[in-house]
């Protein structure tokens, strides 16, 4: 116990010396959207379908200086939205964010995701971005964060990988070494770290990793101090990430950044190594993909506490009768040419925007049309519209 006490008084004297993350704090709702902190979009993407209340609650577990906790409140506009997390610093800096964004729905605590059953009731959604590697026991994190989940709720969560982070790793205890006894002078790990970069060779791995990866964020010393000072980290492989999950007791939902997790986007040019893949199971997929990929440097995904039914529209019946909306998370719209919610441009086919048009009225309207109704109006192939739900351009109601 006195570790672990000792362990989270180290992390959050880091984060009271450098609040994270050290986003500026804006008059206004924060810029472009990210999907994963959308409760209707990231319920399609676990679900394949709109959920039918939008009046949640969601907990910021972990919640830093509030960059998260404000998107959350601004893309969840009948939510009511919860931030903890360790450091009072970092909290005084959420605080004003949410204050000076207009994020009103929004109340914080300072606690530790080890008591956040001080904090009564469930939630229908929790958000765990890069705290659960920097506990001492990330297990009981998880499983208590679990425990505030509502049946029919999802949980995103994101931790390192450790193949991609090894160069990382290795400046890390470089820098443990020159500090000596010295390990919580954060403002001194800085120097350190900073020296060796410039002192080392061009051509030095470490030096090349950096600049190729990390460089430009890590201009800011709560960028690199968080990367290369943390007093507390775990990193995690395949194997070692589902005893994480499988301990949660939750179930599986999914990576949520999928395309990773495609084999064929590396070994596609051979089609005897993709029939070889074919009978591999999920947990050996995975595995095989960051052994062939070791620049992964983190796991996101989603886990949900059931009832949570599942519809994948592949019967055509059914889609035909769905009502689509236009997905909240679309930067440019109305454009054939917008960003989508991982901020990528999407380039859209004349029948495409045709068909998001239609979306969006639907978006507003009393008497919204099915698919099937739409498409008697405007000559938009099935495919295309599953491709349009699938990549989270719309989503879909039974």
């Amino acid at each position: 116990m006195k570790d672990k006490l000792d362990i989270s008084s180290a992390v959050e004297g880091l984060y009271d010396t450098f609040p994270f993350p050290p986003d500026p704090l804006v008059d206004e709702a924060p810029p472009g959207y990210n999907w994963r902190w959308s409760w209707p979009v990231a319920y399609s993407f676990c679900t394949g379908q709109i959920p039918q209340k939008q009046d949640i609650r969601i907990l910021d577990a972990g919640c830093g200086t509030g960059s998260s906790t404000d998107y959350l409140v601004h893309l969840n506009p009948q939510a009511s939205v919860v931030g903890i997390d360790l450091s009072s610093g970092a909290l005084q800096v959420a605080k004003e964010r949410c204050s000076r964004s207009g994020a009103s729905q929004v109340e914080f605590h300072h606690l530790s995701i080890y008591d956040v059953g001080q904090i009564e009731g469930e939630f229908d959604f929790i958000n765990c971005v890069g705290v659960l590697h920097h506990l001492p026991d990330p297990i009981k994190g998880i499983q208590n964060l679990a425990l505030k989940l509502a049946p029919g709720g999802i949980m995103h969560i994101f931790v390192y990988a450790e193949l991609g982070r090894w160069e990382i790793r290795l400046m890390q205890q470089a820098i443990a070494i020159l500090q000596g006894n010295q390990p919580r002078n954060y403002k001194d790990g800085v120097k350190i770290g900073r020296q060796l970069f410039a002192s080392l060779p061009e051509n030095n791995r470490l030096v090349k990793y950096e600049q190729e990866r990390w460089a430009f964020e890590n201009k800011r010393d709560e960028c690199f101090a968080d990367m290369y000072v943390h007093p507390q980290e775990i990193d995690y492989n395949i194997d070692t990430l589902f005893e994480l999950i499988e301990a949660s007791g939750l179930k599986f939902l999914g990576f949520s950044n999928r395309e990773y997790w495609n084999i064929e986007r590396l070994i596609g040019k051979s089609s005897e190594l993709v029939e070889r893949v074919v009978d591999l199971d999920d947990r050996e997929r995975y595995r095989l993909i960051e052994l062939l990929d070791p620049q992964i440097s983190h796991y996101e995904f989603f886990l949900g506490r059931p009832p949570l039914p599942k519809i994948d529209w592949s019967d055509d019946r059914l889609l035909l009768a769905a009502i689509p909306e236009l997905s909240p998370c679309l930067q440019g719209w109305p454009s054939e040419n917008i960003f989508d919610g991982d901020y990528k441009l999407v380039n859209l086919s004349r029948k495409e925007y045709e068909f998001l048009q239609a979306c969006d009225t639907n978006s507003n309207s009393q008497s919204p049309s099915t698919v099937g109704e739409i498409l008697a109006n405007i000559p938009v192939e099935l495919e295309i519209v599953r491709s349009l739900q699938s990549r989270l351009l719309i989503l879909l109601t039974e």
